[in-house]
């Protein structure tokens, strides 16, 4: 059945894809698969383990998400996966800022587990955060995709699908830096931190489910080449396509490159 808003649904490979006419109709969709998701893994083991994204790109997909009655938080762990190094947890620009205050203050989850990038010794905090990662499987990933086609901080020249490790350190590209300045959360360029640490492609890979809410004009091109493109690490988001059970969420301005979108034009 359609859902409000919904336009067109393709396929690309594994990957499910739902293109909305905006991206409110666009997050309120991804949020109802999540939530459906998340309970089912509550009904089924008891608890729901998720992996959550943030940045711009996010917004309205969680703020839908902390709307819904039909979670039930406290049966739900949430992890991360990425963040600056040296950045402190109550800088306005650090992820953790980003959920403690959009979800954690909102829906108070069982647990919450937050990546330390300002922790004294960065070995050990990439070993914590791994070993808690693999206690046990991850339900779902919320998965982003970058302008340079990024998914958590796995630029392309940092990117490995068959990566043996769970977390890592990276060194950001440029691209990725100047989509941080571009979306407000640091002043310049110059201002965003050079390394981060994420989950890699293979952490993300492993969880049950992906739910990828991608919006706006200035992911366009990435959407292309993550659906349309080779499945390659020149393009991270690509991996989607191979992933089991992943839903795309696109709003008009996502899809307008699209070559498969209705009569080869923007959804209308």
């Amino acid at each position: 059945m359609a859902q409000v808003g919904e336009l067109q649904e393709l396929s690309f490979d594994k990957a499910q894809v739902q293109i909305y006419a905006s991206r409110q109709d666009l997050g309120a969709a991804a949020a109802r698969n999540a939530a459906e998701l998340i309970q089912q893994a509550v009904r089924e083991k008891g608890r729901a383990r998720i992996m959550v994204a943030t940045g711009n790109s996010q917004l309205d997909v969680v703020a839908a998400l902390v709307l819904r009655r039909d979670i039930q938080w406290s049966a739900v762990e949430v992890f991360h996966m990425d963040e600056y190094v040296g950045i402190e947890k109550t800088h306005p620009s650090s992820f953790r800022y980003w959920i403690h205050n959009r979800l954690e203050q909102k829906v108070h989850p069982a647990r919450i587990e937050y990546i330390q990038g300002d922790a004294p010794d960065l070995d050990v905090e990439i070993a914590r955060y791994s070993k808690m990662l693999s206690e046990a499987p991850m339900d779902v990933a919320f998965v982003g995709f970058g302008e340079n086609g990024h998914i958590a901080f796995n630029d392309p020249h940092v990117a490995d699908f068959q990566d043996p490790a769970v977390v890592k350190r990276v060194l950001l590209d440029d691209v990725c830096r100047a989509q941080q300045a571009g979306e407000g959360h640091f002043a310049s360029f110059d201002a965003v931190p050079k390394d981060a640490l994420t989950v890699t492609c293979s952490g993300l890979f492993s969880a049950a489910s992906w739910v990828c809410a991608v919006p706006e004009r200035r992911k366009a091109e990435a959407v292309r080449n993550a659906l349309e493109g080779p499945v390659s690490t020149a393009c991270p988001a690509s991996l989607v396509r191979r992933h089991p059970n992943a839903h795309v969420y696109l709003d008009r301005e996502s899809a307008s490159l699209l070559s498969a979108v209705s009569d080869n034009k923007s959804p209308a």
